[in-house]
């Protein structure tokens, strides 16, 4: 697949999505007082695909379904899917922080991958790797390790590192299109909810917390990290996906009041140190 290194609309789309994904983080926080894990999981994915069917009923009846999109849909969801069941059970056992740090160590796995895989790497990208777990560190500021908590939020880093590769190799489909089914899988935790959760229910304002999730930070940032991934290396991605807690650190103090101590900025300024690195590299391999 040939790839426009050079072209920094990719790479806006990416910080698109590390954007919105910040944001949602005070939001999340909002409705974790209110509903479960499973209601949150399948609502919010739900009302995504709620909101863009009748966008896939027109495109379909003018231009037919691409099995590889819906394929390349419905594997990235399933890594999506387990990835927030995973790091939502295991944050159940251990830290917040180590939880952070530990969903972060997904642009490891990515590294892993590119060089086992692609057969793809150098002293450039092994630099852009520690700078950005240095970062991810001062950020999260883990606590020791928790034992059973820590490595279901390691299995599911490797979701998450899984879901950006499935990303990488469908990243030419329709984003909608693949969007579209990455959410199906999402709709399993009706299960959990009716199992182990208390009967149905939701308020006005938690509904529309979950409105502005699937269209905001469902439907546009995934949708951005399928446009950014055409022209971005999964490596480079990972890097930029690095800069989530970034921004939801801001958008928490923002809106919460929440502090940022002097920890999370030089966090903050190792990783765009990383991403440089990554970046300017992967232009190299593909100019």
């Amino acid at each position: 697949m040939d790839r426009v290194g050079d072209d920094p609309k990719y790479f806006i789309a990416l910080f698109g999505t590390v954007i919105l994904w910040g944001s949602s983080f005070p939001a999340i926080k909002f409705l974790m007082y209110s509903i479960s894990g499973y209601r949150y999981t399948w609502i919010r994915g739900l009302l995504s695909l709620i909101f863009l069917t009748p966008y896939l009923i027109h495109y379909v009846k003018n231009n037919g379904l691409s099995g590889d999109c819906v394929r390349g849909g419905l594997y990235a969801g399933l890594f999506y899917s387990l990835g927030l069941w995973l790091q939502a059970f295991g944050t159940k056992y251990t830290t917040a922080s180590n939880s952070a740090f530990i969903t972060g160590l997904n642009v490891l796995f990515v590294h892993l991958f590119v060089a086992l895989i692609y057969r793809r790497y150098s002293r450039y990208l092994m630099i852009s790797l520690l700078l950005g777990l240095s970062g991810l560190y001062f950020i999260s500021n883990p606590a020791s390790p928790q034992g059973f908590g820590d490595l279901l939020v390691l299995l599911g880093a490797f979701m998450w590192a899984g879901q950006i590769l499935v990303v990488d190799r469908y990243s030419r489909c329709n984003p909608f299109i693949l969007v579209f089914f990455m959410f199906i899988p999402t709709q399993f935790f009706i299960l959990g909810d009716i199992v182990y959760v208390s009967p149905f229910s939701i308020t006005i304002t938690d509904l529309l917390v979950l409105v502005y999730l699937a269209l905001f930070c469902n439907i546009g940032a995934f949708t951005l990290q399928v446009y950014g991934q055409r022209g971005v290396s999964p490596e480079t991605t990972a890097t930029i996906f690095l800069l989530e807690p970034v921004f939801a650190s801001v958008f928490s103090h923002i809106l919460l009041g929440e502090g940022m101590a002097y920890r999370q900025i030089i966090g903050a300024f190792l990783i765009l140190l990383s991403m440089y690195i990554s970046a300017r590299y992967s232009y190299t391999i593909r100019r």
